[in-house]
């Protein structure tokens, strides 16, 4: 049982799924209370925490707990802060990942592939106070860029003119920026668009780039680039009522990636290095009150 997911009603709105570690967190909390009608795949119906075997043994038959914050946003049922989880299966993560590399290497149906896979991955990430994380983005948003960029790098190739491959470097920067301004803005929850936005410019955005690409040349001191530079993607996600913040640091990215460059040797492990990577990353990304300080 410890390894299902569970949701939970609250205000009249469902709320999930949660791994039920997390749902622990928030018996003991009081945000669920006895009452609490939770549900997991494999009952036939909602039924109240305290009636499941060992699931609430302590918990109390008090109201709810009333959000600390009553300027919840149109379409949900309250907020609340705490770091984002991951969890996939490993056979999932394997065949999707074979999908989309057989995607890649055929060229043509890349985008396709790469709008599914990212279907399959939002789902699997839990965010607190948004039930049902889907993304809602289309390929053909994609193909104009993608096969543009194609049509660009033949040419340009074809031309033999070194300035011009240089300048490609600037095109390939653009296109990440746009794909991130795009994945963004189509997140959703219950199939209903967030509203998100990424603030972030494409000049400050190059910089980062720039600087990521010269950091590989001191071996070690990319990790603390990166740290920083995830940590400004996320300080310029608007339209939400908290703040995005990354709290991983350098040092912790440097020993991970080393790890899992060095387990990756051995092929079959990649599935499960992969997910504790996204796991780690998940929750060194918190939601926050905006202008609250968060350690890290």
């Amino acid at each position: 049982m410890a390894s299902r997911s569970w949701f939970y009603a609250s205000e009249g709105q469902q709320q999930g799924p949660y791994p039920e570690i997390q749902l622990r967190e928030l018996i003991a909390r009081g945000a669920i209370t006895a009452d609490t009608l939770v549900w997991t795949e494999g009952m036939a119906n909602w039924q109240r925490a305290a009636e499941i075997p060992g699931l609430a043994p302590d918990v109390s038959s008090g109201p709810p707990v009333i959000p600390r914050s009553s300027g919840a946003e149109p379409g949900t049922a309250g907020h609340s802060d705490g770091p984002l989880s991951i969890d996939f299966g490993i056979w999932d993560f394997a065949w999707c990942s074979l999908v989309l590399l057989v995607g890649l290497i055929l060229v043509i149906p890349a985008p396709w592939a790469l709008v599914w896979y990212i279907q399959w991955l939002v789902p699997c990430v839990h965010v607190p106070g948004r039930p049902n994380l889907s993304f809602v983005g289309t390929a053909m948003t994609l193909v104009p860029w993608y096969f543009g960029a194609v049509v660009l790098s033949v040419g340009v190739a074809l031309t033999g003119i070194e300035l011009l491959n240089n300048l490609m470097f600037l095109v390939q920067i653009a296109l990440y920026w746009l794909f991130i301004v795009w994945l963004i803005a189509n997140l959703a929850s219950n199939e209903q668009p967030l509203g998100l936005r990424f603030s972030g410019s494409f000049w400050a955005f190059l910089g980062w780039t720039i600087l990521a690409v010269v950091s590989v040349i001191t071996i070690i001191g990319w990790a603390w680039v990166y740290a920083a530079m995830t940590r400004w993607i996320c300080r310029n996600i608007q339209g939400t009522r908290r703040e995005v913040v990354f709290t991983g640091t350098g040092l912790e990215l440097l020993w991970r990636t080393v790890v899992a460059a060095i387990a990756s040797v051995f092929i079959i492990p990649i599935p499960w290095v992969y997910r504790w990577m996204w796991r780690w990353l998940a929750s060194q990304t918190i939601l926050t009150e905006r202008g609250a300080r968060v350690n890290g």
